[in-house]
């Protein structure tokens, strides 16, 4: 008979000494509700919070999906499967997604996992196939369901909410207040739980006024005042984002992108490049507000307002996280209005300090975890063969087929001449600059 790894063991395999209070009321509303409301800020622990009650609902001894978790954006699918996989549970998950190759799906259900975390598109298109049985899935999240519900996804979301006939347990999560569920989502007599007045206790808001001829300059004058610290600039549009880019680089200042209008591999790698410090700033739309992997950051910069308040909030949560303290710095001109910023006195600049380029780069290295090869083995491989010394050695992030490894930047060209084309466990690795 198989197993699923405890709480307890969960807790001590992700480090984390005990829930927290929302984590832990989580719990026990799935034990008394059919229907739970988890309303709480991002950073907050949500992905945890519903994942430990899914868990304990698997039958490790059924080879059916039995649990259903559907986010609006690849980057929550993957993040959530990343997640599950570090706790090390037992249990099989897969991410589906618009750009994935359909063949990976495909043989992944020749297996198929307890649990299932996708986008609506790419389930829809599952469930019209039959390739995806629903008849087990008891276990329904609706992560984000603020973004799932919104008008595009409609189509897909009734379809999907039809086929699921078998479910006990319905999870809607968000970090808005106030968003309205339609009707085609069965959700009556929720448990809610709302956490959000406690968020942002932590949070610094900033005004950074300047005239329009001279909003660039100021965005490069707040970045000196700021310092080498990691956080995301805001824009509206990919174009805005890329203009920002173009900004950064004429002023050598080390940057990544990130918008829908990016191939999903680029975008992959931006975030890697972004976690391992290879880049501390990254120039974002709204799709960085949320459901991306980056752990807390020191600031935000709206160097665009977006239109709507709760994606003002959403950009927000990127910083300040659980209890540690963050800054959003707005950008304004003087003939700015917006209704719902605080009344502030501006902040004024002094540019003191040198931003310097990152002193970390990023290998790729073309084995993973179908290689049987582990991040022990990576490090063996740099150390012993590369002759690093530890603190060479950065964020590993391995994955199926690849892994990523931050990497001392000045000796980064010496190790993939002196390393490429390695043998390593049964497999002989490539090893190139990102």
């Amino acid at each position: 008979m198989n197993k699923i790894k405890s709480e307890v063991e969960i807790l001590e395999k992700l480090g984390i000494a005990q829930l927290n209070e929302m984590q832990q009321a989580t719990k026990e509303a799935f034990k008394h509700s059919n229907n739970l409301l988890l309303l709480s800020p991002t950073g907050s622990g949500k992905t945890l919070a519903f994942l430990l009650p899914i868990l304990n609902a698997i039958d490790p001894d059924l080879k059916e999906v039995q649990a259903l978790i559907i986010v609006p954006a690849r980057e929550l699918a993957l993040q959530i499967e990343q997640v599950i996989r570090s706790m090390g549970s037992g249990v099989k998950v897969n991410a589906f997604y618009g750009g994935r190759a359909g063949a990976k799906d495909k043989i992944d259900l020749n297996h198929p996992p307890a649990i299932l975390v996708g986008t609506p598109g790419r389930l829809a298109a599952h469930f019209e196939r039959g390739s995806v049985n629903p008849h087990f899935i008891h276990n329904l999240v609706l992560d984000e369901f603020d973004k799932s519900l919104e008008i595009g996804f409609d189509d897909d979301m009734i379809f999907i909410l039809d086929q699921l006939t078998m479910i006990k347990k319905t999870i809607l999560t968000s970090a808005t207040f106030g968003v309205e569920i339609p009707d085609f989502v069965e959700f009556d007599n929720p448990i809610e739980l709302n956490f959000l007045s406690e968020s942002k206790n932590n949070l610094t808001l900033e005004l950074v006024y300047s005239d329009d001829k001279g909003f660039e300059d100021t965005l490069i004058n707040l970045l000196h005042y700021i310092g080498n610290k990691p956080g995301i600039i805001f824009c509206n549009y990919k174009d805005s984002v890329e203009g920002v880019g173009e900004l950064l680089k004429q002023n050598n200042i080390d940057y990544g992108i990130f918008h829908g209008g990016m191939e999903q591999r680029d975008r992959e790698r931006t975030l890697i490049k972004f976690r391992n410090g290879s880049h501390q700033l990254l120039v974002a739309t709204d799709l960085a507000a949320r459901g991306i992997d980056i752990s807390d950051l020191n600031f935000i910069i709206h160097f665009q307002l977006p239109h709507r308040e709760e994606d003002f909030i959403h950009r927000n949560g990127r910083t300040a996280r659980m209890h540690a303290s963050g800054t959003a710095y707005i950008m304004l001109t003087k003939s700015s209005k917006i209704d719902y910023l605080p009344e502030k006195k501006p902040l004024t600049l002094q540019p003191i300090n040198e931003l310097s380029p990152s002193a970390w780069a990023t290998l790729f290295v073309s084995g993973g975890r179908k290689d049987k090869i582990s991040k022990g083995d990576l490090v063996g491989l740099l150390m012993k063969q590369g002759g690093l010394s530890k603190d060479e050695i950065g964020v590993i992030e391995l994955n199926r087929d690849c892994a990523f490894i931050g990497i001392k930047k000045e000796k980064s060209d010496e190790i993939v001449n002196q390393l490429n084309n390695t043998r390593l466990k049964k497999k002989k690795v490539r090893l190139r600059l990102v």
